[in-house]
């Protein structure tokens, strides 16, 4: 599977994404670089086919077939669109997206899959406190449960601190088991990845191909105008 994105754009004069070109597949992972705090997002629902970009297309396979992205690309910790709420225990996050998957969801069964995943210790602890590399790990996890998940577009994992080395192998180890792995990060975290790469220090399925967003120079007037709000065109946020 490959899914590409060719001269996307979204919001006036690219004020919420700016042209943007990437292409991620099974197998491998790959991140793009997204600044500010809305672009992550808007990216994250353009390259898993819940958001329509203004200009440009998005492809499966060839294909503009967006249901089958829908289907086959989960959108993951999206802030303000598929991100759990701080507060919720680690055990109901589990709980709600065993439903979801439509399996077993009452609380045994959460403990039970928490437990299998080797984390018993944090079911009452708020999935806001969870480590980063632990939370990536469950909740993409949580998402290839859904029948026939076979990629995952991850939003943002470095807003929740810790080293990138976690999340990146992690993110690494689902690509390596045949899905297809987007990363979305900001400027900090990809700076880190280079800087470990260059010593050895992730072993991720393939090379690191950074995917930079060229950001067009924005007058204070379209700084200072409101911009779309991604979730609108929305349906399926998760």
């Amino acid at each position: 599977m490959r899914i590409a994105l060719r001269d996307v754009s979204k919001g006036r004069g690219g004020q919420a994404l700016p042209s943007t070109s990437l292409e991620f597949h099974t197998g491998a992972v790959r991140y793009a670089l997204a600044e500010t705090e809305q672009r992550p997002t808007v990216l994250g629902l353009i390259a898993s086919g819940r958001m329509r970009p203004d200009t440009g297309t998005v492809s499966i396979d060839g294909t503009g077939d967006t249901k089958a992205l829908r289907r086959r690309i989960a959108l993951v910790d999206a802030p303000d669109v598929s991100d759990p709420h701080a507060d919720i225990t680690l055990a109901g996050v589990v709980g709600e997206e065993l439903m979801f998957a439509g399996v077993g969801a009452t609380p045994l069964h959460a403990r039970r899959w928490l437990a299998q995943l080797g984390y018993s210790e944090l079911v009452s602890v708020p999935i806001g406190s969870i480590d980063p590399a632990a939370r990536v790990r469950i909740l993409c996890e949580l998402a290839v449960l859904r029948k026939g998940v076979e990629g995952i577009v991850l939003v943002s994992p470095d807003r929740h601190g810790g080293s990138p080395d976690g999340w990146w192998r992690i993110a690494g180890e689902f690509a390596d088991r045949g899905y297809a792995m987007l990363v979305i990060i900001g400027g900090s975290a990809a700076v880190a990845l280079e800087r470990m790469h260059e010593f050895d220090a992730i072993n991720a399925s393939g090379p690191i191909e950074p995917l930079v967003l060229d950001e067009p120079e924005a007058s204070a007037a379209e700084e200072s105008d409101a911009t779309e709000d991604p979730t609108n065109e929305n349906g399926d946020a998760r």
